[in-house]
């Protein structure tokens, strides 16, 4: 019943989609709720299991990360996206070699993939700063050396976090000698300020005596929460210990003045090499790591000269155009605007038509997505004369006729629609050619025009077999069916009009007229009883229309084939 009412509720694919952008928008808890949902539906998907992984890591539990990650890796052992998930679990976990083996399986199968360098970096570098490097390490040869496995110990040390603290355990741990508290400050940073406040609730007695309403004593409460910070803050010590940090400052300030006398070509080589990793980033579903080095990128390039950097202003544009991309994907509208705006801004100071038009597009796209569609068309009209080619003027014609087709504006919906279609036609695009013609059967929808919304949706079926695209096959079948319905009932109500018309005139004042006045009537009689066929041949028409689509199947190959001999 659950499992059915689940179901009922959405697809397996609208779960997916929705559980990924609440994790871009950093709402794990709803998004684990939506791949729980997507499971029920699809159990043992491994997309869905590397996706639900990660939701666990966001929220600090790394053991069922780490479930997850190894579910999805049952049936397909080459699965990059759930070695890396098993990856950063036992490296959250503080199991860096194993990390370490897991980031260079997914390195060899994907070697396109920045994040497994990344993995492989860090994890090498929490190894050095814990044992130090492999020359200052000397093994001796005393006891038994024998291989255990620190992944063992890692699960049994996250069990032992989740049981409660014994009397035993709470005594050791009043015994254990005061850390360093400007070390725990550091180690901690703004989680320091909880653990003071724990520990002062330890001295209050009666406090600690008391229990929750579920039998939970506080005492054990407050001192799994201290707990639970001391273990962190030594897997951040052995991740990045303090001397390895004021190393690591050192460092940085002496790349700092190194880069002050950096050659062009080095300068020409970092640029490139970073603007690909932004890209590839992006490209590669990680719009966060893609906006974060963007960020980094932008900051090292405003502090060099123009000397240095001869086209620096355009980088800077084109690094905010960046940042906007990442903050779309991301769900953060707002931002990416502000980002998109500043291009702009860089382009039009320096006289930059293509990143103009770039800047345009991006906006377009942005107020299109947050609804203001007014704004939109005001953006996407302002770049029609900076479009170079047929393909760029038909993506941006139908956009503008879509955003008019949501403003309820048939008549310019259709004329761009047109327009849309006819540069389509100029480069031969099959593809945007449907997309055109669609829209062009949608506003005649809107205006009524159901005969030459028939005719459209036609043409636009024809160009979806072109491509053997099926979803747009039925998509259209069903408008057809939609439209024809729609012109019979139009024809029926100016049917019932004429009748009503015929019935209300007055022939019994007729004999006094001359027989000039009889022939005109007798002409007007005719005309009415033309127009009369004329609609019954129109709904004629829409009917074996309909009929042709219920005996040979929606758009099948027969029913148009009658059609044509028909037309003959």
């Amino acid at each position: 019943m659950a499992a059915a009412a689940t179901a009922a509720a959405g697809t397996f694919p609208s779960f997916m989609a929705e559980g990924t952008q609440l994790c871009r928008r950093g709402e794990h808890g709803k998004a684990l709720a939506c791949f729980d949902n997507a499971l029920k539906l699809r159990a043992g998907d491994k997309h869905c299991l590397a996706a639900r992984s990660k939701c666990y890591l966001k929220l600090g539990d790394t053991e069922n990360s780490l479930k997850d990650a190894e579910a999805s890796l049952q049936n397909d052992k080459t699965f990059s996206k759930g070695l890396y998930q098993k990856a950063e679990a036992l490296y959250t976990m503080g199991d860096f070699e194993f990390a370490l083996v897991f980031y260079h399986r997914g390195y060899r199968l994907r070697p396109e993939l920045q994040k497994f360098k990344l993995g492989i970096e860090k994890s090498q570098e929490a190894i050095v700063n814990c044992i130090g490097r492999p020359s200052s390490v000397k093994l001796q040869n005393k006891g038994d050396l024998c291989f255990i496995s620190r992944q063992a110990e890692g699960k049994k040390a996250n069990q032992k976090l989740q049981i409660k603290l014994t009397k035993d355990q709470k005594w050791t741990r009043k015994q254990e000698p005061a850390r360093n508290p400007k070390i725990e400050r550091q180690l901690l940073g703004e989680l320091y300020a909880d653990k003071v406040y724990l520990e002062k609730l330890l001295k209050d007695k009666d406090l600690m005596e008391s229990s929750t309403k579920q039998g939970i004593k506080v005492a054990d409460l407050v001192l799994s929460g201290i707990s639970y910070l001391d273990t962190r803050s030594e897997f951040w010590q052995q991740q990045k210990p303090i001397y390895a940090r004021v190393r690591e400052r050192k460092l940085r300030q002496q790349r700092w003045i190194r880069d002050k006398k950096r050659k062009p070509a080095e300068v020409a080589r970092y640029i490139v090499k970073s603007m690909e990793d932004i890209d590839m980033l992006l490209t590669g579903d990680s719009p966060e790591e893609s906006c974060k080095k963007a960020e980094r990128v932008l900051k090292t390039i405003q502090g060099w000269s123009d000397v240095e950097v001869p086209n620096k202003n355009e980088l800077i544009g084109n690094l905010h155009s960046c940042i906007g991309n990442a903050q779309l994907e991301m769900g953060q509208m707002e931002a990416a605007l502000q980002s998109h705006k500043m291009d702009l801004e860089f382009a039009r100071q320096n006289d930059l038509p293509d990143a103009v038009s770039r800047a345009l597009d991006n906006i377009g796209r942005v107020y299109a997505r947050i609804g203001k569609f007014q704004q939109a068309i005001d953006t996407w009209e302002e770049k029609i004369p900076m479009a170079k080619s047929s393909l760029e003027r038909t993506w941006l014609f139908h956009e503008i006729g879509r955003c008019y087709l949501e403003l309820n504006k048939a008549e310019a919906a259709q004329s761009y629609g047109e327009k849309s279609l006819q540069s389509a036609d100029e480069e031969g695009d099959v593809e945007w050619q449907l997309h055109a013609t669609v829209l062009v059967a949608q506003a005649q929808v809107k205006l009524k025009d159901y005969r030459s919304a028939i005719m459209s949706f036609e043409k636009a079926l024809e160009k979806a077999k072109l491509i053997h695209n099926e979803a747009a096959q039925k998509a259209i079948i069903i408008a057809l069916d939609d439209v024809s319905k729609s012109f019979i009932e139009e024809l029926n109500k100016r049917e019932e009009t004429t009748v009503y018309s015929l019935k209300d005139r007055d022939f019994g004042g007729e004999e006094a007229r001359d027989d000039g006045l009889e022939e005109d009537g007798g002409r007007e009689g005719r005309d009415q009883s033309a127009g009369n066929q004329d609609d019954e041949k129109q709904k004629a028409a829409a009917r074996s229309y309909r009929e042709e689509q219920g005996r040979d199947g929606e758009g099948s190959t027969a029913g148009r084939k009658r059609r044509a001999r028909r037309k003959q």
